[in-house]
């Protein structure tokens, strides 16, 4: 949509470092075009100053002033000709993105259990029977029905459970409802949690 005589920010140009506004990035390009090299060291240094005054905070930080410098020649993309006070290679590795983290993506059955789950039921699948098995399927059970209540907003079926984790543990885990008891769940903890994420 184009209407005469609005200014919309889709349409300018893009912001290098947003954090200063449109106004500091128009100083910075009127310093870059200015025609002798004292009118742009003046120039730059008065932007300095405006700069430091938007972030009085940061003058704390140790090497502030090299920051600032640094982030003019991000802002005039290296094209300032002036008399820099400190050495702005470092600028040149601020202004290089790194490269994107691989999310590691896995498709697994039921997504509310979670991928660790998951890696529960193909460890208990391996174990030999005993009291270490026994325990950690106890406790895989519980976190099961943890997040099985808090993910279908406060039903958790204990049949469900039993039927899931011996259905993903190939039939070897196999729970007994007349013996095995559920660990009780703070059912306050999981409404606090759902209050905090409205």
């Amino acid at each position: 949509m184009n209407i005469e005589g609005l200014d919309y920010n889709t349409q300018r140009e893009h912001l290098i470092l947003p954090e200063y506004g449109r106004e500091v990035q128009k100083m910075v390009n009127h310093a870059v075009g200015l025609p002798t090299k004292e009118e742009r060291q003046r120039c730059a240094e008065t932007i300095i100053s405006i700069m430091e005054r938007m972030f009085p905070q940061t003058r704390e930080v140790s090497e502030h002033k090299r920051k600032l410098w640094d982030h003019l020649a991000l802002m005039s993309d290296f094209k300032l000709d002036i008399d820099w006070p400190f050495d702005i290679s470092q600028a040149q590795k601020m202004a290089s993105k790194p490269t994107p983290l691989e999310y590691p993506m896995q498709q697994i059955p039921v997504r509310h259990y979670g991928k660790m789950i998951f890696e529960l039921f193909e460890k208990l699948k391996t174990m030999e029977p005993g009291p270490e098995r026994d325990e950690l399927a106890r406790l895989t059970a519980n976190h099961m029905k943890r997040d099985l209540y808090q993910w279908s907003h406060g039903s958790a079926d204990n049949e469900k459970v039993v039927s899931d984790i011996a259905r993903f543990t190939d039939g070897i885990i196999q729970l007994d409802l007349d013996t095995f008891v559920f660990e009780k769940i703070n059912e306050r903890e999981f409404s606090e949690k759902r209050k905090k994420k409205k």
